[in-house]
C-alpha cells in the first residue's frame, strides 16, 4: 500500500545507527545464505525449525526431531531475522532503513535493540494467540518493524515522508497520514483477511508493543507526538 523511500530527519544524539544497519545486514546475509547454500528442502527445514509455529509453541504439536532447531519459546526471537523471499525481505528492510535510524537515535543503540526484539516477539506471540492451532511457521521482521513504525509515528508525526503509494504513485506527505493509513490497512486486513498468508496479527502485536515501549525507552529529553526536543530552539 505504501513503501517509504526517504524522510530526511537528521540524527540528534548518535552519529551512526549501528544496530539498524547491522539488523539489515544480518537479514540480507541470512536470506542469501538460504538461497545459495541450502537446498529447497533444507530451506523449508530452517523455516520450520527457527520460525514460530503456534501449535508447537503451545504444546499442541511437536516437530519431527530432524526439524527441531531451537526451543519453541526461542523461535519468537529467531524467526524475526528470517524471510521467505527477497520481496518479503526488501519490503521490511525499506521500512527499517527509513525509520529505524531515527528511532535508534531517540533510544540509543542497546535500548533500540531490546525494543526491536521485544516488538518482534510480541508480534509473534499475538499471532500465535490468534492462531493457536496453526502449524505454519511465522517468520520475518514485520512485527518488530511495526513496532519501529509505531515509535516513529509517536516521535515524528508531522515529518513529511517520501514514498510510493500502490507501488508506483510518488507521495510526499506527513508521516501521520502515510503511516496512519498503513496501520489502518493492517487492522482491516487482520479482521477480514483471515485466510491470508500474511501474519497481520503479528503486525498489530508489534504496533501495540512499540506504542507501549516507546515512552519507556526514548531519551528523557525527547517529547513525543512532534513536540520537539527540550533545550533546542
Amino acid at each position: 500500500m505504501f513503501v517509504p523511500l526517504h524522510d530526511g530527519v537528521p540524527m540528534r544524539f548518535i552519529r551512526v545507527a549501528y544496530v539498524t544497519y547491522a539488523l539489515i545486514a544480518l537479514c540480507i546475509v541470512l536470506r542469501l545464505m538460504l538461497m545459495h547454500w541450502t537446498s529447497e528442502a533444507s530451506e523449508v527445514a530452517v523455516m520450520a525449525g527457527f520460525g514460530t509455529i503456534p501449535a508447537v509453541l503451545f504444546g499442541e504439536a511437536q516437530l519431527p526431531p530432524e526439524l527441531f532447531k531451537a526451543p519453541p519459546w526461542l523461535t519468537l526471537m529467531t524467526g524475526i531475522v528470517l524471510h521467505a523471499s527477497f520481496a518479503h525481505l526488501i519490503g521490511n528492510m525499506l521500512f527499517l532503513w527509513v525509520f529505524g535510524d531515527n528511532v535508534e537515535d531517540a533510544m540509543g543503540h542497546w535500548r533500540f535493540l531490546v525494543f526491536f526484539l521485544l516488538c518482534g516477539m510480541a508480534g509473534a506471540l499475538l499471532h500465535a494467540l490468534m492462531n493457536p492451532e496453526s502449524q505454519q511457521p511465522l517468520i520475518g521482521a514485520s512485527g518488530a518493524i511495526s513496532g519501529v513504525i509505531a515509535s516513529y509515528l509517536m516521535l515524528y508525526p508531522h515529518v513529511r515522508v517520501w514514498g510510493l503509494a500502490f507501488k508506483w504513485i510518488p507521495l510526499h506527505i506527513p508521516a501521520m497520514y502515510a503511516l496512519g493509513a498503513w496501520i489502518l490497512f493492517q487492522l482491516l486486513s487482520a479482521l477480514f483477511d483471515q485466510q491470508g498468508a500474511v501474519g497481520w496479527w503479528a503486525h498489530l502485536g508489534g504496533l501495540g508493543a512499540g506504542a507501549a515501549l516507546t515512552p519507556l525507552l526514548v531519551r528523557r529529553e525527547l517529547r513525543l507526538f512532534g513536540r520537539g526536543v527540550r533545550g533546542l530552539p
